[in-house]
């Protein structure tokens, strides 16, 4: 996630109508689609000092099996670390990320979390969840166990990991490191994986997670593949992005189809990729955002983008940044990619149908339930999961980083602190509103 820029602003849509109650016919936005509201909302995190540097980034849910009611949703807090909630968003688990090796490097700072299902330790198989360490450009491993005293999670990271971008230490200080992260188990060879992008590049890295000494989960680079950071115009001209000096237009959010093997990749200011998953073969670009194809001139002085006049090559469906993905698996075989466009505050649904060509069919927000439990704006981050989870959510649950909480609080300077959280929507409720 980068701050939006002034320059984007004005290409954003309307906000949607704020609602205090969902309808049975849902009620639309300014723009249409329908507004779904929360169910309930994890306590602020406060990117300051007083709050441990923690800012809401994004989530991942884990299924109890043994008890639905009891699941859990893992979310990653960056210099915060990672926080565990239970389904009434109460956390029941805070865990710091690592503390910087020597003065003057850089600590832990937790981008992107995902789980994987039965991986093998040589202790036996183990759920995991997998974080992105950005700050020490690392995998973190966790281990998932809900009857564990002291909390479900576990760290059984190999201590031997190895950087998964950088050569040395002035690398990983200078932050172009792990980022966006979503995992994948190959069913032909029963292997599981970790998909990983690289921050301010446009590299994706594909790791295999492994067994290590004492119960422990390590991982090696298989491949790597570099998305494209410049694009042909229909009128023959070159585009690229507007970005700070150096940066090149990179990749957050990403989710990886199982039934197919397919990883739907995020490009920030680009759109969204549909590739395979072992990252052989031709990327194809599912869709674009408005601002495709918008020249833009980087100001130094304001460190913001001044764009020119849209040729009108971009989508209609997504507003940079394209940011958080994830996959709604219904359970006749159909199932929708979910997208959140963080520049106008709204989650457009594809088709997970490959031979459809991913269509778009349709989009919601989520809005105010009441005046204590506001809407979501900026998200960063989405996990979805379709299957029964007790009495609260018997349709499952949608969990989404919320990246502008509300009411403000003050920092006791006259000014307000900026706060981030999650919120957890019936998805009963978005599957009623979007007409799935």
């Amino acid at each position: 996630m980068r701050t939006p820029r002034t320059a984007r602003s004005a290409a954003l849509v309307a906000s949607a109508t704020v609602l205090t109650t969902l309808l049975t016919a849902p009620l639309a936005g300014a723009d249409g689609l329908p507004v779904v509201t929360p169910a309930g909302e994890t306590a602020a995190l406060y990117d300051d000092e007083a709050g441990g540097n923690s800012d809401a980034d994004d989530p991942a849910i884990w299924r109890d099996p043994a008890d639905p009611a009891r699941s859990l949703v893992v979310a990653t807090a960056k210099e915060g670390g990672l926080r565990v909630y239970d389904l009434d968003a109460r956390q029941v688990q805070s865990l710091p990320a690592p503390r910087p090796p020597a003065e003057g490097a850089a600590p832990g700072r937790f981008n992107n979390v995902d789980l994987a299902l039965g991986v093998r330790t040589r202790a036996g198989r183990a759920d995991v969840a997998v974080v992105s360490d950005r700050g020490r450009d690392r995998l973190r491993i966790y281990r998932v166990d809900p009857s564990r005293p002291g909390g479900p999670l576990t760290d059984i990271t190999d201590p031997a990991a190895a950087p998964v971008f950088s050569a040395d230490e002035a690398e990983i200080d200078d932050q172009r490191t792990a980022y966006g992260l979503a995992t994948w188990k190959d069913r032909s060879s029963g292997r599981t994986y970790a998909l990983v992008s690289r921050r301010e590049r446009t590299t994706v890295a594909l790791l295999e997670l492994l067994p290590a000494a004492n119960g422990t989960v390590g991982y090696r680079k298989v491949r790597t593949l570099d998305l494209p950071a410049s694009f042909r115009l229909p009128d023959g001209t070159a585009w690229s992005p507007c970005l700070e000096p150096g940066e090149l237009p990179q990749v957050e959010g990403m989710v990886v189809d199982p039934a197919t093997g397919t990883l739907y990749a995020g490009q920030e200011d680009v759109g969204i990729w549909r590739l395979r998953a072992d990252l052989t073969g031709r990327p194809a670009l599912v869709d674009r955002v408005r601002e495709y194809g918008v020249p833009g001139t980087y100001d130094e002085a304001t460190e913001e983008c001044v764009p020119g006049a849209d040729p009108g090559y971009g989508g209609r469906r997504l507003s940079a940044d394209v940011e958080g993905l994830t996959l709604l698996q219904e359970r006749d075989g159909d199932g929708h990619l979910i997208a959140s466009g963080q520049g106008d505050d709204t989650f457009a649904l594809y088709d997970r149908e490959l031979s459809e060509g991913n269509e778009y069919e349709g989009g919601f927000r989520i809005g105010a339930a009441t005046d204590s439990l506001d809407g979501v704006e900026e998200c960063d981050g989405a996990a979805v999961l379709n299957a029964p989870l007790g009495d609260r959510y018997p349709r499952g649950l949608l969990v989404v980083q919320d990246g502008r909480e509300t009411p403000a609080v003050e920092d006791g300077e006259g000014g307000t602190r900026t706060a981030t959280g999650f919120k957890f929507v019936d998805l009963g409720a978005v599957l009623d509103a979007t007409g799935r």
